[in-house]
């Protein structure tokens, strides 16, 4: 069960919904353009008139968008409520598991086609907002009691316990929220670029040539890898000699901010996950000893006497997400195998007693929790050499299991943001790449003979086709979007710069 961006067939539904009501509303406002605004005079009963006035119409459509955002929220919390079972049979998923579902499919249906840098529509900007407002009013219930001094009128003081919000709501919650607010702002600034967007399979002039861009991996010629990776994505254009200087440093600024945005959002989404209780069906679906975990080859280069993890990755087979992942499976339940052996050697066994049982106790549990530490530094390492790796076994059976609601919420928050973040910077990277192989481009066409190029024996050798440069490579897009650290962030003393007003965000 994965948790990716990925929306199902009632929030499909639901945006479907959103749409009819926008278009009712832009309906009534046309309507409400058009009625005269001196007040209308209506016959009545003998010989006196009614005057009605012309702000009726206007209240009467302020009370029918109230009543639909109503019947939105009824729909929206009686899904909640019945854990996503309409039958009413109890058969329904958690409440944390529900809101997570919410929050995933929200995104889904609001970001699940930024396709484009260019600012989100008014209409699903407005979606995401109040339906967020929605899903984060629960957290305003989850409160903890604290210390607090209460004075007496006539001089003293005394101590009272006093409801506030969990310490890691108020903490976090601020900080998404700006985060968000911030990739907002982001995106609201691609506005009156020098770069536009075709559709795959639209053939566009180009000065002299004619340019075709291929819709589909089995059309025309074989495409390249990357080509298949990103078919589907309209093809980014740039002005024949390139992006100009000042909006290629405004896209590296735009880069630069959404870069530490997903790095934050990736700090916060780790440190909730590692709070989260590792469920019992986990536990209980674990090997049975860490050379099942790990595979003999892996454990022996694991409890070697000299570890380096930086030689091992370069060693395992991370051709593909799909083999990394599997590796990152395995080293995760070594490490929680390790983690509970240590845990079981710690404790005192009183039956036992004589000196030899305990030095091999302490021995097993020394040697238990540097393996676990060994087996945690490599798999730090995995996941900041692949950013975009998907969630792990572990992670998704901690979302599906997690009981508190608190945290399903901080979670779902962050990941949506951390995966808005990262498909901002490809898409951002990709327009970069585009602008690079386009100034080649224009210079070739300026040397004269430089049609072609020579090697160091002087023969000709054919022009890298701009179509091939079109998109980058996967080793390029990867580096290209790889955060400097992914663990260790500080958010609390984050500083962004934006790039729309040349203002400070402090969080």
């Amino acid at each position: 069960m994965s948790y990716s961006l990925s929306a199902d067939v009632s929030e499909s539904e639901s945006s479907t919904s959103s749409v009819a009501t926008f278009s009712s509303e832009h309906r009534l406002s046309s309507s409400a353009q058009e009625l005269p605004t001196q007040p209308v005079v209506l016959p009545a009963v003998g010989s006196e008139r009614v005057a009605i006035p012309a702000e009726k119409s206007v209240r009467q459509k302020s009370e029918q968008q109230e009543l639909s955002e109503s019947e939105m929220m009824k729909e929206r919390f009686a899904k909640l409520l019945l854990g996503e079972d309409m039958s009413g049979g109890g058969k329904g998923v958690g409440t944390a598991l529900a809101i997570s579902n919410a929050i995933t499919n929200l995104a889904a249906t609001v970001f699940g086609q930024l396709w484009k840098l260019e600012p989100l529509p008014p209409q699903k900007r407005t979606m995401w907002h109040r339906e967020m407002e929605w899903l984060l009013c629960v957290t305003d219930s989850i409160v903890e009691l604290v210390p607090s001094l209460q004075e007496f009128p006539g001089g003293g003081s005394f101590e009272i316990m006093v409801p506030q919000q969990r310490s890691d709501l108020f903490l976090n919650l601020p900080a998404l929220k700006k985060l968000d607010g911030m990739l907002m702002n982001i995106l609201d600034s691609f506005q009156d670029t020098e770069f536009f967007y075709v559709d795959r399979g639209i053939v566009v002039a180009d000065d002299e040539s004619l340019v075709d861009y291929p819709c589909s991996p089995s059309s025309g010629s074989r495409p390249s890898i990357a080509m298949e990776e990103k078919w589907w994505l309209p093809f980014p254009k740039v002005p024949p000699n390139g992006l100009s200087r000042r909006a290629r440093r405004r896209l590296q600024q735009c880069k630069e901010c959404t870069h530490q945005i997903f790095k934050a959002a990736v700090a916060i989404n780790s440190s909730v996950l590692a709070e989260i209780q590792v469920p019992q069906i986990y536990i209980e679906n674990m090997p049975k000893s860490e050379k099942a975990c790990l595979g003999e080859t892996l454990h022996r280069f694991i409890t070697a006497e000299n570890f380096s993890p930086e030689c091992l990755i370069d060693y395992l087979d991370l051709s593909s997400n799909y083999t990394t992942l599997e590796l990152a499976n395995r080293i995760e339940s070594a490490i929680h195998f390790w983690r509970m052996k240590h845990q079981k050697n710690k404790k005192p066994n009183h039956g036992k007693t004589s000196s030899l049982f305990w030095g091999n106790a302490v021995n097993d549990a020394e040697k238990s929790k540097l393996l676990a530490h060994r087996a945690e530094t490599l798999l730090k390492n995995i996941k900041l050499h692949f950013p975009g790796l998907p969630q792990t076994s572990l992670d998704t059976n901690k979302i599906q299991y997690n009981k508190d609601v608190g945290q399903a919420i901080l979670e779902s928050y962050s990941r949506v943001l951390e995966s808005l973040a990262f498909n901002l910077m490809a898409r951002i990277d990709d327009l970069l790449y585009v602008d690079d192989a386009t100034k080649r481009r224009a210079v070739t066409k300026s040397v004269p003979g430089g049609g072609a190029h020579f090697d160091r024996r002087g023969i000709a050798t054919s022009t890298l086709s701009p179509m091939r440069c079109a998109i980058p490579p996967r080793r390029y897009r990867r580096s290209a979007s790889q955060p400097s650290s992914r663990y260790n962030l500080d958010v609390g003393t984050l500083t962004l710069r934006d790039s729309t007003n040349n203002g400070r965000f402090h969080i």
